[in-house]
């Protein structure tokens, strides 16, 4: 007999594991709609109580992606999904969705995952939409846009479907679940690559290690010890590194790339139209904390595509692609091409 959702909530008060085909029956059951909303609020909490395991949510993980809509990608290489889990409480502008035009000017096909605002001021959808792009292309067309610009941006609502059944539960509980650090790990386009960014340091290991159970290639996984989802240029960052298999834990600080300490508040935002301004500035290449967090972001993620041999090589190649105005003109060019591919809105 499968386990019933009252037995997995006992395990969860009694602090013992849901094991991966058990994580897996239930999921499922959640996605296709068979369980009441009483009993996800109940389950999820209880997860959230006991503290979730690597293999409950690499369990959980592989049925969003199962139940996923996908972008049909038949070369995966170099591609790459630049993500942050959210919920840092800094404010900041979207620092990962700049960072994905200065990736791919300088060689990166990135296939970026995101939503509207949660937590943060603007989410990457919300500040894409504000620049022109064109959200809601459908599957086959964001693997056109990929091909033609380097570039897919895939609207998490329009890939997810079946978390619908547990939308109205995580809305009216308002705190973090297991669907917080879910988002992240279900890259519709099948991305071997991550650069991801999480809320709190303890996700960094639990991250990394379900992402090598979830058969990733090059994933790394950072959390700026000043409570940021990105590297960092105001504290130290904490990095969990899988690389053909195996996974590194270390350290990495502004200083070792030559940059200076700059606290984030120099990087908040209130809304989508100061996130696209900070944005510009830092496609711009105009001197300051903008435009450096991106190039270091950037340098990150091109090394996590394979385009780059090491963070520093890629700050370099991140550097040079906003220099050159390249990135700024990556940026045009993903608005024209998903304006382009995009039907018009039936009226």
């Amino acid at each position: 007999m499968p386990i019933t959702p009252q037995e997995a909530l006992l395990r969860c008060i009694e602090h013992r594991e849901i094991f991966h085909d058990e994580m897996l029956y239930l999921f499922r059951q959640i996605m296709s709609g068979e369980m009441s909303p009483t009993m996800i609020a109940a389950l999820t909490m209880g997860l959230r109580v006991k503290k979730e395991t690597i293999g409950e949510i690499a369990a959980a993980a592989q049925v969003m992606r199962e139940f996923s809509t996908k972008v049909p990608m038949a070369d995966t290489t170099n591609l790459l999904d630049i993500v942050g889990t959210g919920g840092d409480g800094a404010h900041t502008f979207n620092i990962s969705t700049a960072s994905m035009f200065v990736a791919a000017a300088a060689g990166a096909r990135v296939a970026k995952h995101g939503g509207r605002s949660v937590s943060s001021s603007s989410g990457s959808a919300d500040v894409l939409d504000s620049l022109g792009v064109n959200i809601n292309l459908q599957p086959e067309q964001i693997a056109q846009s990929i091909a033609q610009t380097g570039i897919g941006f895939m609207y998490a609502p329009n890939h997810h479907a079946a978390m619908k059944h547990a939308a109205p539960v995580r809305k009216e509980l308002g705190v973090r679940t297991i669907f917080n650090i879910l988002g992240p790990l279900t890259n519709p386009a099948g991305a071997p690559n991550i650069l991801m960014g999480v809320f709190h340091a303890d996700l960094v290991g639990i991250q990394v290690r379900v992402l090598q159970r979830l058969g990733a290639q090059h994933a790394i996984v950072v959390y700026g010890r000043d409570n940021m989802d990105e590297v960092s240029l105001g504290a130290s960052t904490l990095v969990g590194e899988l690389v053909n298999g195996e996974i590194r834990e270390y350290e990495i600080h502004p200083e070792d790339f030559g940059m200076s300490m700059i606290a984030s508040r120099n990087l908040k935002v209130a809304d989508a139209a100061e996130s696209k301004a900070k944005m510009m500035e830092a496609l711009r290449g105009e001197p300051g904390a903008a435009a450096d967090i991106v190039a270091l972001n950037a340098g990150t993620a091109l090394y996590a595509a394979g385009v780059a041999s090491s963070i520093e090589d890629g700050l370099a190649r991140a550097r040079a692609a906003v220099s050159s105005g390249a990135a700024l003109a990556k940026l045009d060019q993903f608005v024209q091409v998903t304006q382009q591919l995009g039907t018009p809105a039936q009226a």
